[in-house]
C-alpha cells in the first residue's frame, strides 16, 4: 500500500497550512496519524509527545549527523549538527557561561541595562513594533556580549542571523537557498577570528579556540548567535502577543509578577519559536505507526508535541496557571536540548517584566493585527503595540 493511501492526512498537508497556522491540522494528524508520511517536507512528521521524546532522546537511531541537515549546509559542522563524542567536544567549551548561576551573575545586570535603555528611547512615541524595536535588537545585544565579538554593531549580527535564518529555512522548505546565508556566515567567521586574535582566552570564543579549530569556533558561534537571537526574540514576541490578547491572563501578571514565569512556559508551549526539529534515521525502526526506513528524515513537530491532550488538558487554551507547563518541549529534549535556554528564560522575563512596568496600558494596536508565521521558525511578523504617553512627557 502506498504511504499516500496509508497517511491521508499527511498526504493533503500542505506547506502553506503548516507555515500560516498549522494547530489544526497538527491535531489532526497526532490523534490519527501521529507519525505520517508528508511528500511535501518528503519526510516523516512526528506529532505525538510520548513519540516525540522518543526520536529526540535517541541519537542513535534518530541522528542530525546527515548531509542534509539544513543548519550544516550554511555553517558546517557544529554542536548542532553532531551527535555522539563529536557533538559532545563541540558542546562542552561552550556549556559553563550558559549553566543557572553563571547566566545569572553574568547577565542580569547587563539585560537590565539594556531593557531599560531600550524602553527609555521608546517611551515618548505611545506607539512601536516591538518585534523589530525590541525584542529582536535585545537578543542581538545579549548574544554579542555573550559571544565577545570584536568589530560589529548590532545591526551587522542582526543582517547575519537574518541572512542565515532565511537560508536555513528555505533548505528546509526544500528551496535552493541564495546566497546572502554563506555570505553572511563568512563575515561572521572573520570577526570570530579577528576576537580570537584580539582578546585571546579572555572571551568565550577564545576559550573555545583552546580545545576546538578556528573553523569549528565560528561554526558554534554561528549557531550560538541565531539559536540565541531566533529564541529570544520569539519568545518575547510570542509571549507578548498570547498576554495581550489574554485581559484576564494580563491582569494576574499585572497583579502578581511572579506569575510571569507560567506565562513564558505557557507561551513556549503554545508556540515554540522553533516548530520543527529534524533528524534522520540510522537504520530502518518502527515508531508508532509508522515503519521507517534508513536514511528518511524524521521531522519532530515541537509545536504539535506541546499541545498534546494526553499532557496538557484543553491544550488550545493559554492558561499562566497551568501547571506542568514545564513539560514543553519548545528547547527540545535529549543531547541536542538548547544550551542557552537558562538565559533565554532570563531576558525573556525581564524583558517583559520592564515593559510591563514602564508603559502604562501596553495593548495591541488593533489596527494592525498579527499572528505568528513561519514554517520552522515561528513569531508574529511584526508586534505593533500601543501605550499611554503622560501630557507632561
Amino acid at each position: 500500500m502506498s504511504r499516500a493511501r496509508s497517511f491521508p492526512l499527511g498526504a493533503a498537508t500542505t506547506l502553506d497550512e503548516l507555515t500560516r497556522d498549522p494547530h489544526a491540522r497538527l491535531a489532526q494528524l497526532r490523534a490519527h496519524e501521529p507519525v505520517s508520511w508528508l511528500p511535501v517536507l518528503d519526510g516523516w512528521l512526528v506529532t505525538r509527545r510520548d513519540l516525540a521524546m522518543n526520536v529526540m532522546r535517541d541519537a542513535a537511531t534518530f541522528t542530525v549527523d546527515d548531509p542534509r541537515f539544513s543548519t550544516a549546509q550554511v555553517v558546517g559542522p557544529s554542536m548542532l549538527s553532531l551527535d555522539g563524542d563529536r557533538h559532545a567536544r563541540h558542546r562542552e567549551p561552550f556549556a559553563a557561561p550558559f549553566r543557572p548561576r553563571a547566566v545569572h551573575d553574568g547577565f542580569a545586570s547587563f539585560i537590565e541595562r539594556e531593557v531599560d535603555r531600550r524602553i527609555t528611547a521608546l517611551e515618548p512615541a505611545g506607539a512601536a513594533d516591538l518585534r523589530r524595536a525590541f525584542a529582536g535588537p535585545l537578543a542581538v545585544a545579549v548574544v554579542t556580549q555573550a559571544l565577545g565579538l570584536v568589530g560589529t554593531t548590532a545591526d551587522t549580527v542582526l543582517s547575519w542571523y537574518d541572512a542565515i535564518v532565511r537560508s536555513v529555512s528555505d533548505i528546509t522548505a526544500g528551496r535552493t537557498a541564495g546566497a546572502d546565508g554563506g555570505a553572511a556566515y563568512t563575515q561572521l567567521r572573520a570577526a570570530v577570528e579577528s576576537t580570537i586574535a584580539s582578546r585571546g582566552t579572555s572571551s568565550l570564543l577564545g576559550s573555545a579556540a583552546g580545545r576546538l579549530t578556528e573553523p569549528e569556533v565560528a561554526s558554534n558561534a554561528a549557531v550560538l548567535m541565531f539559536g540565541g537571537i531566533e529564541t529570544v526574540e520569539a519568545m518575547i514576541t510570542n509571549a507578548l502577543l498570547h498576554l495581550l490578547r489574554a485581559p484576564v491572563q494580563l491582569a494576574l501578571v499585572r497583579a502578581d509578577a511572579d506569575l510571569l514565569d507560567g506565562a513564558i512556559e505557557e507561551s513556549l508551549r503554545l508556540e515554540p519559536g522553533a516548530a520543527v526539529v529534524d533528524r534522520y534515521a540510522t537504520r530502518d525502526t518502527e515508531l508508532g505507526p509508522a515503519t521507517i526506513r534508513q536514511g528518511e528524515l524524521v521531522t519532530v513537530s515541537l509545536a504539535g508535541a506541546n499541545r498534546d491532550p494526553a499532557v496538557f488538558p484543553d491544550p488550545d487554551r493559554f492558561d499562566i496557571r497551568r501547571e506542568n507547563a514545564r513539560l514543553q518541549l519548545a528547547f527540545a529534549q535529549g543531547p541536542h536540548y538548547c544550551i542557552a535556554a537558562h538565559l533565554a528564560r532570563l531576558e525573556t522575563r525581564i524583558a517583559l517584566q520592564r515593559l510591563l512596568e514602564r508603559l502604562p496600558a501596553l495593548r495591541l494596536d488593533l489596527d494592525r493585527p498579527t499572528a505568528p508565521y513561519g514554517l520552522v521558525f515561528r513569531k508574529p511578523p511584526a508586534l505593533h503595540v500601543l501605550w499611554d504617553v503622560p501630557a507632561d512627557s
